[in-house]
């Protein structure tokens, strides 16, 4: 690592990331220790370590390294856990998932994009992720998982994910429709009760197939 990428990352972790009150000293060092411009497109790679979303196709982008320290913060996964991402993008978050945490399943809807990741995170030698090409709102997932992460919105709340949790898991999921959506953390506290908190304000692009909200007639 060159001292001008050394530099650029401190400077995001220190102007972005701890200005959104993360503050957890696990996820700091995952978010100094993985390289976030090695899984940027090419074309974006002089704002890598931006306070921005970065375009990775089809609509999508890579979240703002602060929105990233914020679900990573409150999803607080533990070596050893379960994970399960829905939305692979270019597996920079995969990544940050892994180090803090067991074994992740990630799922991403377009095939490019899932190979992609798979590709980067293989030369950076991350080996317990498993990333699946399919539609996430069209499957259904085993209810093993300690913490789920959904990287993009759903419009109206959809309780498929929180099944996926086993007892005492967490999922993070944003909810709503632009300008303002609602980034909330969901528990599982036992088979047939989940606890929700609303944790702050925020907008995300939705999830490819995620039922749309209302309309209102006036």
């Amino acid at each position: 690592m060159t001292a001008k990428l050394a530099a650029a990352r401190q400077q995001m972790i220190d102007q972005q990331v701890r200005t959104w009150e993360v503050l957890d000293p696990r996820v700091l060092e995952v978010l100094a220790a993985i390289p976030r411009e090695h899984f940027v497109p090419e074309a974006y790679a002089g704002v890598a370590f931006a306070d921005t979303e970065i375009p990775i196709g089809h609509g999508q982008f890579m979240l703002s390294p602060g929105l990233e320290g914020r679900i990573l913060q409150a999803l607080a996964p533990e070596r050893g856990e379960r994970v399960l991402e829905i939305g692979t993008g270019t597996g920079f978050f995969c990544a940050c998932l892994e180090q803090l945490s067991g074994a992740v399943d990630s799922v991403e809807i377009h095939a490019d994009l899932a190979a992609g990741a798979a590709r980067a995170l293989e030369t950076l030698g991350v080996a317990r992720v498993r990333i699946a090409n399919i539609d996430a709102m069209n499957s259904e997932f085993d209810a093993h998982y300690q913490a789920i992460a959904v990287t993009g919105s759903l419009p109206v709340y959809d309780r498929c994910f929180e099944r996926a949790l086993a007892v005492g898991g967490r999922l993070f999921v944003v909810v709503g429709t632009a300008p303002v959506m609602e980034a909330r953390l969901v528990t599982r506290t036992a088979v047939d009760s989940w606890l929700t908190e609303t944790l702050f304000e925020t907008c995300v692009p939705p999830l490819r197939h995620a039922k749309a909200a209302p309309a209102f007639d006036f």
